[in-house]
């Protein structure tokens, strides 16, 4: 038997799936009535989701359709980080939608503090974008993950690695 057992709390989602949604979201403005003819870009990259169209209320429709494709995929709202609405040339205008990945080093103190504060048989550390938890006793972790799923925290939290 392991005299401790780990688990990894993450913010992370899968890219596969957002690729997805992303192309589910452009056949829909293909097809939709409202947003066929805006002339509408919507782009993955390495950035982030790039959207150009015609008007805010347009973009305000194109932020509905891609909320909705990634909630049916299985990927939180919360990975969205929407950036200033730019104008661009031909009265159009353009955002880019950042997409949040890591826990930042001020988020992963707080939730550190509050396992060290809760918890007093349980270890946790920040390795780098994600904080490590450890005990000798499953029960104490699973009361960790169901302490820390309580709070309502900026970033989509996933706990992997449990062993």
């Amino acid at each position: 038997m392991a005299s401790n057992f780990t688990f990894d709390i993450v913010s992370d989602f899968d890219h596969q799936e957002l690729v997805n949604a992303i192309d589910q979201a452009q056949r829909e403005i293909k097809t939709r009535y409202d947003l066929k003819d805006t002339k509408t870009k919507l782009e993955l990259d390495k950035g982030g989701i790039k959207i150009e169209t015609n008007s805010e209320l347009t973009l305000d429709a194109l932020h509905n359709v891609v909320q909705t494709k990634a909630v049916k995929r299985n990927l939180s709202l919360k990975i969205f980080d929407y950036g200033p609405i730019e104008s661009a040339s031909g009265n159009r205008v353009r955002q880019t939608i950042h997409l949040k990945r890591g826990i930042e080093s001020e988020l992963a103190k707080k939730i550190t503090k509050i396992i060290r504060d809760d918890f007093k048989k349980v270890q946790s550390s920040i390795q780098g974008d994600a904080v490590r938890v450890s005990a000798k006793s499953k029960d104490d972790l699973q009361q960790v993950i169901q302490r820390i799923q309580q709070d309502d925290w900026p970033v989509a939290l996933q706990f992997t690695n449990y062993r």
